[in-house]
């Protein structure tokens, strides 16, 4: 298999430019014969994809699209594919071209950006529609007209100059997300008004205007009128404030000022998501874009914002681009797959394509700056002290660090977003591991139509999956209040209209325990997932009256019922629904519960190293006084 990251130790500005033209190479055959489309396949995301989706969700004919309709949906979205294959490479080659790397095929992109604007070309990509995915696509290109112009720009011919213009300024005419995609239209006039072309100054300000009302506190932005907070805030948002602090900082002080100072403060928070091997920690949606994780990190030094030392700041970015040479991340050919550790469908959002990973190539941003920037001159260096036990308000969590290893994990409150696909699994679940990951449902298998899954095929890691029948089972979709209390991490949540969870989330790294008030009106049968771990290789499980454990190269995962009333199993999960291994098995606590009142409690462990793992597991906390006598009085009840 041909995988672009072997053999190169991304350590040295020169390692990543040669890092982004490996990573661009597999891509130049699948340029079509007039360079505006790149064909990297089909994943299933346009309009016969959402027609399935509407089926799912039951709604009527006449509540979706008409056949002839959806089949014209289904040709836009792949032209909107192919250019989205076309664009997103850019995000790296052209800082690369702005920091004087070499890349030899920029007269194919000239070519592709002549016929792709040419309304009379048969490769034209067509006018972009409201809130159309065209939309996205244009900000690499802005950015590609501020950065590299000597590539992208000024070789172009009169007409294909005035065509890319005109069709780029479309963005100031459609209307787009309420939401980070509001930046795509700053960086499109940004673009246009550094080559000298035609642009729309009041169109920025008012997007502008509107981003920052966004704007939380503590360097945390909202992603538009939504209660995500996660990997958009770094990659997105702080990404493309910082790209217009450096570019426009000196027509914008105060707002550039405002931007650079926000993003430092986020860093002092966003540093507690990633582990001291590199490794960025598997929360939210959109993480098939990969290394655009760690591009916050690189963001920073285009911007000169030492919001760390620059030693700590270039450690987190080239530890997190050499965490995924660990991973099998591409394609037989070299194509970045769609997943996160590994190929898998099964994870990715309903608005992801085969082009949609090279996102990641964001990562590659400070490669526009000089090799005597300081940023390249410090030596890498490892994490500066951190707290074991961190919360962070904003996101609703309390990450963890693993002090006898490189293990960060975070105890969530419960995000949700029921728009998205697996969106409990992304959001809900009450931990996050940069060691073990987190698994999602498989799709169809074993599901009913109310939304409740076989055990196996629940794949409820870090859940408790609740059921009525002793066989479909229900999680956390969407909590009815969470917050961080002084005893932990509480969440009130409702799977039933007559089932009511309170649940309390309790810092104690390596372990953390979980303690659960569960109100019933009808019996209940529940299933309590610790970590799942990857069942590669040889290994050892144990269950018992009060514990479930697995044991394998991957890692170690157990639990342990603090209060002496389920009992263990190792559940063998579904193939392909773990984010980071393709055959996981997950330790459990299974119980039976009457209508009434139960306290339920459990102890969580989860260690990479394997040799540790006794120690460790012998070393479990003891379930807090409150919570006991909380749970006595449920019993007389």
């Amino acid at each position: 298999m041909l995988d672009p990251l072997a053999d190169n130790p991304l350590a040295t500005r020169a390692d990543l430019q040669a890092d982004v033209r490996a990573l661009f190479a597999p891509l130049k055959p699948r340029f079509s014969q007039g360079g505006a489309r790149v064909r990297l396949g089909f994943s299933g995301g346009g309009a016969f994809g959402w027609a399935r989706e509407a089926h799912r969700r039951g709604l009527s004919w006449a509540q979706r699209l008409p056949w002839a309709a959806a089949r014209q949906l289904a040709q836009a979205r792949d032209r909107a594919n192919e250019l989205e294959s076309f664009a997103r490479p850019l995000w790296g080659l052209a800082p690369l071209a702005a920091g004087g790397g070499q890349f030899d095929d920029w007269a194919l992109y000239r070519r592709g950006l002549t016929n792709g604007t040419d309304p009379r070309h048969p490769e034209y990509w067509g006018e972009p529609g409201e809130k159309g995915q065209a939309l996205v696509e244009m900000a690499a290109l802005g950015c590609a007209l501020a950065m590299a112009p000597g590539e992208v720009w000024t070789p172009l011919e009169p007409a294909a100059k005035t065509n890319l213009a005109r069709w780029l300024l479309l963005i100031n005419e459609r209307s787009l997300s309420d939401n980070n995609w509001l930046f795509f239209r700053v960086l499109v006039n940004l673009g246009l008004e550094r080559v000298g072309a035609e642009h729309d100054p009041a169109a920025t300000q008012a997007a502008l205007e509107r981003l920052e009302t966004f704007y939380l506190s503590d360097g945390w932005y909202a992603d538009g009128p939504t209660a995500q907070r996660d990997y958009y805030v770094a990659f997105a948002i702080h990404f493309y404030s910082l790209i217009y602090a450096r570019l426009a900082g000196d027509q914008d002080r105060e707002r550039a000022q405002r931007f650079r100072e926000r993003a430092a403060r986020f860093a002092q928070d966003f540093i507690y998501w990633f582990a001291a091997d590199g490794a960025a920690l598997p929360f939210g949606r959109s993480l098939t874009y990969r290394f655009a994780q760690g591009g916050f990190w690189g963001a920073l030094a285009f911007a000169e914002v030492p919001a760390l030392p620059w030693g700590v700041i270039k450690g987190l970015m080239l530890r997190h681009l050499q965490s995924w040479r660990r991973r099998n991340i591409f394609t037989q050919d070299g194509v970045l797959s769609v997943g996160y550790g590994y190929a898998q469908l099964e994870m990715a959002d309903q608005y992801n394509y085969p082009g949609s990973p090279y996102w990641a190539l964001k990562c590659f941003l400070p490669l526009a700056l000089p090799e005597t920037h300081p940023f390249w001159q410090a030596d890498a260096a490892p994490l500066p002290a951190l707290e074991p036990v961190k919360p962070l308000v904003h996101p609703g969590m309390i990450v963890c660090r693993d002090a006898g290893s490189a293990h960060v994990f975070a105890l969530a409150s419960g995000q949700h977003a029921t728009w998205l696909r697996h969106g409990a699994a992304k959001y809900a679940k009450f931990a996050y591991s940069t060691v073990f990951g987190f698994s999602v449902p498989a799709t169809e298998q074993g599901r009913k139509p109310t939304g409740e899954w076989r055990l196996e095929q629940a794949a409820a890691d870090s859940m408790l999956a609740l059921s009525a029948d002793g066989v479909y089972y229900r999680v956390r979709q969407e909590p009815l209040e969470a917050r961080i209390a002084p005893e932990g991490l509480h969440a009130l949540w409702r799977p039933w209209p007559d089932v009511e969870v309170e649940t309390w989330l309790v810092a104690a790294p390596p372990w953390h325990m979980r303690l659960h008030r569960l109100r019933c009106g009808r019996p209940l049968w529940s299933a309590e997932g610790g970590f799942a771990v990857g069942a590669e290789g040889d290994g050892k499980q144990q269950t018992s009256a009060g514990l479930a454990l697995a044991r394998y190269p991957a890692g170690a995962s157990g639990l342990r019922d603090l209060l002496g009333q389920r009992t263990g199993r190792v559940v063998v999960t579904a193939p392909n629904t773990n984010l980071l291994a393709p055959r996981a098995l997950l330790p459990s606590l299974l119980g039976q519960h009457a209508p009434g009142e139960h306290c339920l409690a459990s102890a969580v462990l989860g260690v990479p190293d394997e040799e540790r793992w006794e120690q460790v597991w012998a070393e479990w906390p003891a379930c807090p006084e409150w919570f006991i006598g909380l749970a006595g009085q449920d019993q007389k009840l």
